[in-house]
């Protein structure tokens, strides 16, 4: 009863699923849209930058490996700023980031200040702007938790489908860097996203949260623990308040977690595969004789497919016919064979129908993956999962468009990088499965607890009884 009365405390208050939660969704859709909707249509600039700076596939490649990378690296940044200062006012300097980055590097004079600029200062802004935002939409929503994140990260592809071909439009008629200082002025939005995170009240501050938090699972592991011995060890925790404070904005005991180091690292693996397709999709039609708008076209129909998976199969995974995790499994098993058989289609048409089923597939995982993370360690430290989670993957994220870049530049054909994301897609799906084996598990050994506990408080009734009758 104690720890059922402490569980219920930590609740966060007012109206849960609905309300001002859906401005939360419309904030979280821009960001989706104005951070990996844009990494996702860069590939219009990759071939006007190649081309002005004389340089290979790798070395352009590195521009949004390294913007993704940031904003892997800076999430737990973000989360933690979030907690200290508060997600608005975090946000809003995220997004001033992002625009200074971008209008920067539209008069860049070399790669390296592309790097910099373009790479780390938007990354870095990106960081900023999405942890947060995500972390609050977790707050907002519980039981429609799965179709309010599959709503808002709809933004990413319906942004997708308006920004590729006007990008084209603004490079024919602007120049990359004049199209690149529209866009700088459009990601300042991602202010006005920021100002519309209104702070969700709790009835337990974050300090006590975590108190109350360690308490429980001290309870827990010794449920016949002495109460002269509890108290102690409560008042030996309240004197160090370092480790709690610590805790409070970056929960560094996540990795300690064997089931979210697992999924961590099938986010590496995942972050690989993900990010390279998008880059080079554009290159690659037009490699195979593809005008140019109708590359760009390409884009746009993997964005509307992409919407399409979101919703659906967001909406399915809160029907909660199957486990999400099991979907999960599903979806990247499928993009990844998708993804090896890019190579085969050389006509516009075929095209098509790969960005079309790429784009439904895509949807269908991206729509669910954050979803499983909470599952996996629980919404309220969704947003230090969130940002561990993004460092560590962030190491898929760096490396994925420069692998494939190499594979490109030594193949002499497009078709390679897609070859690669789609292995390593593949792979990511191995420890989803060893993820799931864990949870079946930990289930048969909850409910192996579950029989005992059954079976003690049954024979202490039974003495008892008989203490009673004798």
């Amino acid at each position: 009863m104690e720890l059922q009365r402490k569980s219920r405390s930590v609740q966060p208050a007012g109206p849960l699923d609905g309300g001002y939660g859906w401005f939360i969704v419309l904030s979280t859709f821009l960001v989706f849209g104005l951070t990996f909707g844009v990494i996702k249509s860069f590939g219009v600039f990759f071939i006007e930058i190649c081309h002005h700076f004389a340089t290979t596939a790798t070395a352009s490649s590195w521009i949004t490996s390294i913007s993704v990378a940031t904003v892997h690296f800076g999430a737990p940044v973000g989360s933690a700023l979030s907690v200290y200062f508060g997600h608005r006012p975090v946000v809003m300097v995220g997004g001033l980031l992002s625009s200074i980055g971008m209008v920067a590097g539209s008069y860049a004079q070399d790669l390296l200040q592309l790097y910099i600029t373009v790479g780390f200062l938007t990354g870095f802004g990106y960081a900023l702007t999405w942890t947060p935002t995500v972390t609050m939409l977790g707050w907002y929503f519980d039981k429609r938790r799965p179709v309010a994140n599959a709503l808002a990260s709809t933004g990413e592809c319906i942004l997708t489908f308006i920004l590729t071909p006007s990008f084209q439009f603004m490079v024919d008629q602007y120049s990359w860097r004049g199209a690149m200082l529209i866009l700088g002025a459009l990601q300042l939005n991602l202010c006005l996203c920021g100002a519309l995170l209104r702070p969700l009240n709790r009835h337990v501050p974050p300090k006590e949260l975590v108190e109350e938090k360690e308490h429980e699972l001290e309870l827990l592991s010794q449920p016949h623990i002495d109460s002269r011995i509890s108290n102690n060890r409560s008042d030996s925790k309240k004197s160090d308040p370092l480790k709690v404070k610590i805790i409070r904005y970056v929960d560094y005991t996540l990795i300690t977690n064997a089931r979210f180091m697992v999924y961590s690292m099938f986010g590496v693996f995942a972050a690989l595969g993900f990010f390279a397709p998008s880059l080079f999709l554009v290159p690659y039609a037009r490699s195979q004789g593809v005008e140019e708008y109708q590359a760009a076209a390409l884009m746009s129909i993997s964005a509307v497919l992409d919407l399409l998976g979101r919703l659906l199969f967001g909406w399915v995974a809160n029907l909660r016919l199957v486990k999400t995790v099991h979907q999960l499994i599903v979806t990247v098993i499928l993009l990844g064979i998708v993804l090896l058989f890019c190579p085969l289609a050389t006509t516009f048409t075929q095209l098509a129908l790969f960005s079309a089923g790429y784009g439904l597939v895509f949807g269908a995982t991206v729509a669910i993956h954050i979803t499983v993370l909470a599952e996996v360690v629980g919404v309220e430290r969704l947003g230090s999962a969130l940002g561990f989670f993004m460092l560590i993957r962030s190491s898929g994220g760096l490396l994925g468009p420069p692998l494939a870049g190499i594979f490109i530049d030594k193949m002499s054909d497009y078709g390679a990088g897609f070859l690669m994301a789609g292995v390593a897609l593949l792979v990511s799906a191995l420890f989803l499965l060893v993820l799931q084996q864990m949870n079946k598990k930990g289930t048969e050994k909850g409910k192996d607890i579950n029989l005992e506990d059954g079976k003690g408080h049954e024979n202490l009734k039974h003495r008892n009884f008989n203490f009673r009758k004798s």
